[in-house]
């Protein structure tokens, strides 16, 4: 997204143990919202503590179900489940980025876009996870909407940027404003 957007950047993986993470806040009862941000927080401090003096950004996602949170599907069935799950409900996809500035949080932002899943029929999913399972495999809920996944929905109600896992529009707004970007 931000290559497309013309921003220059260094993609540099952050390993942190996000299970973890996410355990932790969740036996504490942090919401959805908060475990996203968490997770987006560490993300870029683990890599801004290695370069001091860099702009870093950290972004990540979850999915909240009802207040349940889902995880990517470690395998085709549960990718099943988590359809067959949200199938003829909404659920909210919840994106989180925070930048760090000389290794000092700086900006956060999480964007929330609700999606309404339409009442697919179960022989639809089986088939829908066999086609897609190397691309879904990767993604909250088990599904991508720039991809055949967009067939799963009724209505999507927020920015399309969040539902690809960013909220690039409020990213790109904070790096203009602080001059990091022309405009």
């Amino acid at each position: 997204m931000l290559t497309r957007a013309g921003v220059e950047f260094e993609a540099v993986a952050a390993k942190v143990d996000e299970d973890a993470i996410k355990s932790a806040l969740l036996a504490d009862g942090a919401k959805p919202r908060d475990i996203a941000d968490a997770l987006a927080e560490a993300k870029a401090r683990k890599i801004a503590a290695k370069n001091p003096g860099a702009i870093v950004l950290g972004s990540d996602q979850v999915l909240d179900f009802n207040g349940t949170l889902l995880s990517k599907p470690k395998n085709p069935d549960e990718a099943l489940f988590q359809l067959k799950s949200l199938r003829s409900n909404r659920h909210h996809l919840l994106s989180a980025a925070v930048i760090y500035d000389d290794a000092k949080p700086v900006w956060r932002h999480v964007g929330q876009v609700r999606l309404y899943m339409r009442d697919a029929s179960d022989g639809w999913l089986e088939d829908y996870v066999a086609r897609n399972w190397d691309s879904i495999r990767h993604s909250v809920g088990a599904y991508k909407l720039e991809e055949e996944g967009v067939r799963l929905f009724t209505r999507i109600e927020g920015d399309h940027f969040n539902v690809l896992g960013m909220p690039l529009l409020e990213v790109l707004s904070y790096l203009s404003l602080r001059g990091t970007l022309s405009s």
